[in-house]
């Protein structure tokens, strides 16, 4: 029997590894991308091809291609006044949050205009919403940290992306045929995956958990990664090592 990681995709193979992976402990993580057991999977079965089912014509999907080049090309010019109006009530902070990822994915393609771009309007929303805030609360500088929430609701939130947030987004998408945000939703949830485990894991050890280790985080899709090492290769989004921020501070309470 074979179990695969959800997250990274590395392959347990109970004949080569000489150990049933029910047997394996609780603790035991995978090797590449330090996933708990719980995130693996018994290997699926190869699907079967249907007799007769003829391969997709190459002119097919040319044709494809062709016809979303042209409805690029067909695409309205921006115009405010078409602008739906709840977009106009989004927080600055989310913008600030959207922007810089859309830089981040810039910066993955290797395209440093645009992703200087990006990140020159994340700065602006990020200025602006800070801005806010203080105008909403004058005693608060911003100098002052915010508060950090505790690990219980950390991972009450997690749990309900999990099970709420990405399945609704997910349906939302499909529905919409929105390819670009199903990809995103991939990353993604992995990503949550990984975090709600590390937290459930530092929730049972406590400090012993990092002793010895460094936290990296993916500046790419920010997969979280605790180890003394960042990995050869980011298991969600295959950027290389170079590509990961060390997390070195935590608040003190």
């Amino acid at each position: 029997m074979r179990y695969v990681c959800s997250i990274c995709g590395y392959v347990y193979d109970e004949e080569q590894e000489g150990t049933p992976f029910a047997e394996l402990p609780e603790t035991w993580t995978c090797p590449l991308c330090g996933a708990p057991k719980a995130l693996f999977e018994p290997e699926a079965a190869p699907a079967q091809e249907a007799p007769g089912t003829p391969a997709p014509a190459a002119d097919a999907t040319a044709a494809g291609a062709a016809a979303d080049a042209t409805d690029s090309a067909d695409a309205p010019a921006y115009n405010a006044a078409n602008v739906d109006p709840d977009l106009l009530e989004i927080p600055s902070g989310v913008l600030a949050a959207i922007f810089s990822n859309l830089a981040r994915g810039c910066e993955k393609q290797y395209h440093d205009e645009e992703a200087g771009l990006f990140r020159e309007i994340a700065d602006h929303f990020t200025k602006k919403a800070v801005a806010e805030q203080a105008a909403e609360q004058p005693e608060q500088t911003a100098e002052q940290p915010a508060e950090q929430a505790g690990l219980d609701e950390l991972s009450r939130l997690l749990t309900a992306d999990l099970a709420q947030g990405y399945p609704a987004l997910n349906a939302t998408a499909t529905d919409a045929g929105d390819r670009g945000t199903l990809r995103i939703c991939v990353w993604g949830e992995k990503v949550t995956r990984v975090l709600a485990s590390l937290v459930d894991r530092y929730r049972r050890e406590g400090e012993a958990f990092l002793e010895g280790k460094r936290i990296w985080v993916c500046s790419v899709c920010g997969f979280t990664f605790v180890d003394p090492e960042p990995p050869a290769l980011c298991p969600v989004c295959k950027v290389p090592a170079w590509k990961f921020d060390e997390i070195d501070g935590r608040a003190v309470a």
